[in-house]
């Protein structure tokens, strides 16, 4: 195979379950970047959720934010932004549902919060307290708050002309730029670099990775996938508590490049 680029989720997926990062993993990406191929984080973590990881492994370049930002070694290279009338009436629409909800938006590296728990936070601990009582003036590329069902999340996000994301086993949605998502980066990416969809290898688990999977050359599910994206996959790999990802690569990729 004529893989140059890797592109893998991180939760569930490169991730184990306790949220470590083997070091036959870390391994095998540094052995592929020696030999000239991209590693690239695909992500619906904020940046900030995503740091320790990139820190840890080093990737070529980081989609993180469901697909909203891009970065180069923590350069902002891209980003998604939503209509700022449509974002803060969507805040308006949150605090209304549940003035006590929990809410939490993305303005490219930062991450604002209404919580008073922010520094107990493992994922988020950096965000930046904000009680959203005045409208925002800022770019928004997402905006993620706690609902009781999809049908009121479905609503607000109708209302507002938005792209609406949900999460593996989560009652959390995420409301994101009409057009965005882990798909349009990918390809705003390997137009910039002019490399071939058929040249990237895709990793993932969940259901907004069924895209990623699908448009790249090869797209690899994890064996703790969702059943639905194991259905669109090419091929299954191990679990992610079985370094799935990195067995695939070294098998695949490495074993060819011999």
């Amino acid at each position: 195979m004529n893989i140059k680029m890797i592109l893998t989720d991180l939760d569930h997926t490169l991730l184990r379950s306790d949220g470590s990062i083997s070091d036959y993993t870390k391994q095998i990406l540094k052995q592929c970047q020696n030999r000239g191929i991209l590693i690239v984080i695909a992500t619906a973590r904020y940046w900030i959720g995503a740091e320790r990881y990139i820190e840890e492994i080093q990737p070529d370049y980081e989609i993180t934010t469901d697909g909203t930002l891009i970065h180069q070694c923590g350069k902002q290279i891209y980003s998604c932004n939503m209509d700022m009338v449509d974002a803060n009436q969507i805040i308006q629409d949150l605090m209304e549902q549940n003035p006590n909800t929990e809410i939490t938006v993305a303005a490219g590296r930062q991450v604002l919060w209404n919580s008073y728990h922010i520094a107990e936070s493992e994922k988020l601990h950096k965000a930046v307290f904000n009680d959203y009582k005045k409208p925002l003036c800022c770019q928004i590329n997402k905006i993620v708050a706690e609902l009781p069902n999809s049908d009121i999340a479905t609503e607000i996000a109708n209302k507002n002309h938005c792209r609406l994301q949900g999460y593996r086993g989560e009652n959390w949605y995420a409301f994101l730029p009409e057009k965005s998502g882990k798909i349009q980066a990918i390809l705003e990416l390997a137009k910039s670099l002019n490399i071939s969809l058929s040249d990237i290898v895709s990793f993932g688990d969940d259901i907004n990775d069924m895209e990623m999977l699908q448009i790249c050359g090869m797209g690899v599910a994890v064996s703790n996938a969702v059943t639905e994206v194991k259905a669109v996959a090419d091929c299954v790999t191990l679990s992610n508590d079985e370094d799935g990802v990195a067995d695939w690569i070294e098998k695949n990729i490495l074993t060819d490049c011999k």
